[in-house]
């Protein structure tokens, strides 16, 4: 029996990357391209219509980032799969796209026969990272949780806490001001704090450390 194709919902700003994509996958018997979006609005609603296997989407767009529809996607609670297919490299974006919950990430450069693998793959199942920042991002993951990480986070007060859980969502540290009623420059000073006590010096480090510590220590984490 014939398995049925993987339904690929497409998300990008540029009109070129989704027709490319279109005619990429259009040569695949095993996927389907069941829709297309250029903006995150549409990509819901698209969402909602369609209840695609699988998600291709950027993290740029031109009303909200790819992070905030990966976020919702997730929350729906189906089975659909996230990649994010992008142009940027940088490890805290990676970062970014992992807290989200996305299931892979893959940079736009990638092979066009390595793409179609990963997109098999994500969807069986498996996480997936482009091999060109794989090794960065897992040495920053490592270097987030090592040293007795369940003691430097007990070292954090409430507030130093739910900060740290914002920026490991991808909050500035302006959207943070907001959301907790404190200045820019308070939240700027907590963040200090925490780095210090964290014994770290990125930001990327310190969302990571976030993210490994809720899987690792199964703790609740906003209390």
């Amino acid at each position: 029996m014939k398995s049925k194709p993987l339904r690929l919902l497409l998300v990008d700003d540029h009109q070129v990357v989704l027709l490319g994509l279109q005619a990429l996958f259009s040569s695949v018997q095993s996927f389907e391209v069941v829709a297309t979006a250029r903006n995150a609005s549409q990509a819901m609603a698209e969402f909602e219509r369609v209840r695609p296997d699988v998600v291709l989407l950027d993290v740029r767009l031109p009303d909200r980032s790819g992070f905030d529809v990966c976020r919702e996607i997730k929350l729906a609670g189906n089975d659909t799969k996230v990649i994010i297919l992008t142009s940027h490299a940088d490890d805290e974006v990676v970062l970014k796209a992992i807290t989200a919950g996305a299931d892979g990430y893959l940079l736009k450069e990638i092979d066009t026969l390595l793409l179609i693998t990963s997109i098999k793959k994500v969807a069986a199942g498996e996480s997936i990272l482009d091999p060109a920042i794989s090794k960065n991002v897992m040495e920053l993951l490592r270097n987030a949780t090592s040293d007795r990480p369940a003691d430097r986070f007990d070292q954090l007060s409430p507030q130093e806490r739910r900060i740290l859980e914002l920026v490991s969502k991808g909050k500035t540290n302006k959207e943070i001001a907001m959301e907790m009623s404190l200045s820019d420059k308070t939240v700027k000073n907590y963040f200090s704090h925490i780095l210090e006590k964290l014994q770290m010096s990125r930001r990327s480090q310190a969302a990571a450390f976030f993210v490994e510590q809720t899987h690792r220590l199964g703790r609740d984490l906003q209390s």
